[in-house]
């Protein structure tokens, strides 16, 4: 079987996607993509664009716990001055999940609105994107319906990111415009939404994946493994909580117990690594055809700085 067609890549104006947040037209710009494609970085990028302060809610579902850096590919310098929520917010070795998740967006969202700033929700988590941009049946565990778009997501947003600057609102438009909405209409209200994806070929992205599992493993991965088993920097975590945790801390974790030898550990992590980002595209392109619009970003645009 063939694989599956590449979205067609657009061009995104930072300019008309302002106006239409402080006409309040998008209330939610969400920027995803499968693992290795530079989401974080992009997410920083447009938030340096936009001329109004942007605040950045991870959609990562391992990214919430802490101590658990090199696995989850944190790289927190890259947002620079850029603030961010929902990272680092859970203890490692407990459970973490869509309910409580939805919970802590409305909150960070709400605080973010509440400053007048503007919430970039930025991640490759598909079910925790889908259920707060569309809803969760937390009776049935699934999401709702398709997310509410922002009524820009048919046109296209023409123009280069960075050719173009996102100056054509004035600065002190913010004195006139509030972003902010009340805790309770973030329970009944779902964000109209603009998608942004990152893309990259698969033979970007598998010749990616494995640089950046090497220079992961170079970097201390194993080691940090081994610190949250023996509880060098927290209570020990169990390794049967860590390998449910799956892909780094899974194999690393096996590895350490003695079950799979250094040159196993490489392949069969790279391999459930690129498994992972199929999974992740599948289930944007299952957005997509729940009739959400994504606009895809050519990432080869934006330099050779390392992925997310």
């Amino acid at each position: 079987m063939l694989p599956a067609e590449l979205p067609e890549p657009e061009i995104i104006d930072p300019a008309l996607l302002a106006d239409s947040c402080l006409s309040g037209e998008t209330e939610l710009i969400c920027v995803l993509g499968p693992t290795a494609s530079g989401k974080t970085r992009y997410a920083v990028n447009l938030a340096h664009q936009l001329p109004f302060p942007c605040e950045i809610i991870s959609a990562d579902s391992r990214q919430v716990y802490r101590g658990m850096d090199i696995g989850t590919g944190k790289d927190l310098e890259e947002y620079g001055e850029i603030p961010y929520h929902l990272i680092d917010i859970a203890e490692p070795g407990s459970q973490y999940n869509v309910h409580q998740y939805c919970r802590d967006f409305a909150v960070a969202c709400s605080d973010i609105r509440s400053r007048k700033t503007f919430p970039i929700l930025c991640g490759g988590t598909g079910l925790y994107i889908s259920a707060v941009t569309g809803g969760y049946d937390f009776e049935n565990r699934k999401p709702l319906s398709a997310p509410i778009e922002s009524s820009k997501g048919s046109r296209p947003l023409e123009n280069s990111l960075e050719g173009r600057a996102a100056g054509s609102c004035e600065e002190g438009c913010l004195a006139e415009k509030s972003f902010a909405i009340e805790p309770q209409q973030l329970e009944t209200n779902l964000p109209k939404t603009f998608f942004i994806g990152t893309l990259v070929s698969r033979e970007e992205r598998r010749e990616k994946i494995n640089a950046r599992l090497k220079a992961r493993l170079k970097e201390g991965l194993i080691e940090e493994v081994r610190g949250l088993l023996d509880g060098s920097v927290y209570k020990p975590v169990s390794p049967e909580r860590l390998i449910s945790y799956g892909l780094e801390y899974k194999f690393v974790t096996l590895y350490l117990m003695g079950q799979l030898s250094e040159e196993e550990l490489f392949t069969k992590l790279s391999t459930a690594i690129h498994q992972f980002a199929k999974r992740q595209m599948t289930w944007f392109r299952g957005m997509e055809r729940s009739g959400i619009r994504i606009h895809w970003v050519d990432m080869r645009s934006f330099g050779t700085q390392s992925p997310d």
